[in-house]
């Protein structure tokens, strides 16, 4: 490029020497320069000269950033190329050495023949802009962690029920790929939003609800939580999401139930003890009155109801210390056709006299496994009475069977109990291992199938039902054939 005087862009420029035009020009509150081909600065307002002083015919690039050569994607350069405007944001240091963000926009001087001759590039200062910018970033950053470490589980849901935005804690009691998926599916495992939803609440009227839940974790585990909505609103008032906290309050709620649970004992020992001492004291006065009257055979009725309620008050302590104190297991190698053959001899007279078959089945190479011979025959005892109990309350069919049936199948040892009575139904199916849970009513204490459950989960095994009303029911017990530690948290 030449360095001599450009005669055709010094006469240009020269309108904005002149009049009204150039105090506009001095008093823009911008940084105002106007560049050749060379990138020599020609020319510069009140603003630019103060900040970076008196820099007629010096290099753009040096006086705006100290550098020795064009900058790259230098707009100035862009302009003279193609005629048109340019923009873009820079960082300038003024002759004080202040760095300053700017905002760069770059315009045209064309003559009359429609060449551009001269570049004027105007510099806006947006520090403060940058500061703001900055101070809501960190704002966001701020908020963003909040949202991430708050110790309860937070999703932003759209009007069709997909999850927008999860925390940290939800990702990880949920599923990391929770975003993109609908609430009910995370949440519940459904495959089908809920009867009742809180979240479409808040959409239609823009309310919060408060509500509490059981939710299903992404390993299965059930959740107390109590939860909360809130809409999120446009600028419009709008709601165009919803957010929703839900707090675990299952600890809560198992301490709650624990102290519950104290009352209903109280009440359901109370009750199933008075049955039991009436039948003791009917017992013992035909034993008497036999005695007296010289009838053996009323004595033998007698002694027979004696031995029945002292029987049922052996399996009700025996619940009840299973309930409130965890007994250490004593393993030994259970010999399991020797426990399922005395296990059938205490219900077989029983199941005579409902006219209900018992059948057995017991593999011939089934052997041992390690165990607690007591505690697994409490649990039996407790899955026969309750197959016992449906086929005598079951009144469509005109003969009922109950099944036993062991056999190995490595690693484990499997013991069934299936019944053909009155079956149950999808609730009563999922509570069947509740605490205190009993479909017989007054009947029936609530304890059996939970500490059954408790007694297999304490062995390292699990206990399975499959029922339906009016087919029956099969319970399905496994037990490791090496000693294993039970996996589920200590009172569970």
């Amino acid at each position: 490029m030449a360095s001599t005087p450009d005669t055709k862009t010094d006469s240009v420029v020269q309108p904005a020497t002149g009049g009204r035009y150039r105090e506009y020009f001095e008093e823009m509150p911008c940084y105002l320069s106007v560049h050749d081909r060379e990138f020599k600065i020609i020319d510069g307002n009140r603003r630019f000269r103060r900040d970076f002083g008196e820099s007629i015919g010096e290099f753009c690039y040096r006086v705006y950033k100290g550098r020795d050569e064009v900058c790259p994607n230098c707009p100035v350069e862009a302009t003279f190329d193609d005629g048109a405007s340019h923009g873009s944001e820079q960082l300038l240091t003024t002759r004080a050495g202040r760095s300053m963000p700017v905002m760069v926009h770059t315009t045209p001087i064309k003559d009359e023949h429609g060449d551009v001759v001269a570049v004027m590039e105007m510099h806006t200062d947006i520090h403060e802009v940058k500061r703001l910018q900055d101070e809501l970033e960190r704002t966001h950053a701020r908020l963003s962690q909040l949202f991430e470490e708050v110790p309860c589980f937070i999703t932003v849901q759209g009007p069709d029920r997909v999850i927008r935005h999860a925390n940290r804690k939800f990702r990880e009691t949920f599923g990391i790929d929770a975003v993109g998926k609908t609430c009910f599916d995370m949440y519940k495992a459904r495959d089908e939003q809920c009867l009742v939803c809180p979240s479409q609440a808040t959409f239609e009227s823009g309310i919060s609800q408060h509500h509490e839940e059981v939710l299903i974790a992404a390993n299965g585990d059930k959740l107390n939580a109590m939860c909360t909505t809130a809409p999120l609103k446009n600028a419009e008032g709008e709601v165009e999401a919803v957010m929703e906290m839900c707090v675990d309050i299952t600890e809560m709620r198992e301490l709650q139930d624990q102290l519950t649970s104290i009352g209903l004992l109280v009440g359901s020992i109370s009750h199933g003890i008075k049955g039991l001492l009436t039948g003791l004291d009917g017992g013992i006065y035909m034993v008497n009155s036999g005695f007296e009257k010289d009838k053996p055979e009323r004595v033998k009725k007698g002694w027979d109801m004696v031995q029945r309620n002292v029987g049922r008050i052996r399996s009700m302590v025996l619940d009840i210390l299973y309930y409130a104190k965890d007994r250490e297991l004593t393993v030994e190698d259970v010999d399991v056709a020797a426990l399922v053959a005395e296990t059938a001899d205490q219900l077989r007279k029983k199941a005579s006299d409902l006219d209900i078959d018992l059948e057995i089945a017991v593999a011939d190479d089934v052997g041992t496994f390690p165990g607690d011979a007591q505690a697994m025959r409490a649990m039996l005892l407790n899955l026969l009475e309750n197959s016992l109990d449906a086929c005598r309350s079951d009144r469509q069919k005109d003969s009922h069977t109950i099944r036993f049936e062991a056999r190995r199948a490595a690693p484990w040892m499997v013991i069934e109990v299936e019944d053909n009575g009155i079956g149950m139904d999808r609730e009563t199916r999922e509570k069947a291992f509740s605490l205190f849970f009993s479909s017989k009513g007054l009947k029936g204490t609530g304890l059996g199938l939970f500490i059954s459950n408790k007694i297999v989960d304490k062995h390292g095994g699990d206990i399975t039902v499959d029922s339906a009303p009016g087919r029956g029911t099969r319970f399905e017990i496994r037990l490791p054939l090496e000693a294993k530690p039970s996996v589920r948290p200590e009172g569970v």
